[in-house]
This record gives C-alpha cells, structure tokens and sequence, in this order.
C-alpha cells in the first residue's frame, strides 16, 4: 500500500469516527496471483460514502499528463480503465479517480478527485489521458497534517 492509498484510508476512517457515520475504508490485501479492481473501498450505508477509488501517482517534474496507456494497466481482461467501470457497475458504488500530484523536493504533493465518468468519458471518446492543468480543474483533497480533509472534498463532488 502506498502512502497515498494509506493516508486516504486513514482519513476516511478518522471521518466516519469523528462523525459517528457508519462507514469503513480498506485496502483488500493483494494476493501475487490475483487483481484488485481498485485501490481503495469505502463501505457505507450511506449512499453517498459507497465508494471505489482509484488511485495514482504523478511525478509533475517527469510528466506533465497521466496518460491510460503509462499509468493504467492492461491485462486479458481489458484495460484498467474497462475493468474498473464494470465492477462500478456492477457493484453500485460510485466511483472516483484520486490522482496525487508530486511536485519535486521542497514542495507539498497535492491531490485531485476525479469523478469515474469523466475517466471513463474521456477513454471511451479516444482521450490520451488527462493533462495536470486538467486535473487540477477538479476538487482538491485538502490536507491537514497527515490527514485528508474527506468532509470538504466529499461534499464538492456529492
């Protein structure tokens, strides 16, 4: 698991405690012969906490675009961004894109959610990716000390 993924996880956790929302966030354990559908769950009967995240990381010195073909995977059956739709399909919950901005040494890292339609909009249309500047249009993951700010960044995207 990835800081990212594990600061994430916290923060939901810390939310629905401090909130007394019923609500759990996980990271299934990944196993060397199986795939996850996604990197992170959050489970609630709260509909509006019924999540898949999704999660990425983008060094912006390296990279100015996260792109479908580098930084999504591709396997017999279909491309990350395919397999990730269905099982937003089928599952039910909503779905989201948590890229991580990486700015270099002496920076803080910042962190966008991208709603999955709009993933899934731009690979169906025949897109390359997302630019930075095209990220940095959605809402940001606000940070606090170590922990995401999930109440401000929830109630943008609901």
């Amino acid at each position: 698991m990835t800081d990212f993924e594990r600061s994430l996880v916290n923060s939901f956790n810390r939310f629905f405690e401090e909130n007394k929302i019923r609500g759990i966030a996980y990271r299934r354990k990944q196993h060397r012969f199986s795939s996850q559908f996604v990197d992170v769950l959050v489970d609630s009967f709260n509909p509006d906490y019924y999540l898949a995240i999704e999660n990425k990381s983008l060094k912006t010195a390296s990279s100015n675009k996260l792109y479908f073909t580098q930084h999504f995977s591709e396997t017999d059956e279909g491309h990350q961004v395919e397999r990730i739709s269905k099982f937003l399909h089928r599952s039910g919950r909503r779905g989201f894109l948590a890229v991580e901005l990486r700015r270099g040494m002496g920076k803080a890292r910042k962190a966008y959610l991208v709603p999955w339609r709009e993933v899934w909009e731009k690979f169906d249309s025949g897109g390359k990716g997302f630019s930075v500047s095209e990220i940095k249009e959605f809402p940001e993951i606000k940070r606090s000390s170590t922990y995401y700010k999930v109440r401000e960044t929830m109630e943008m995207v609901c």
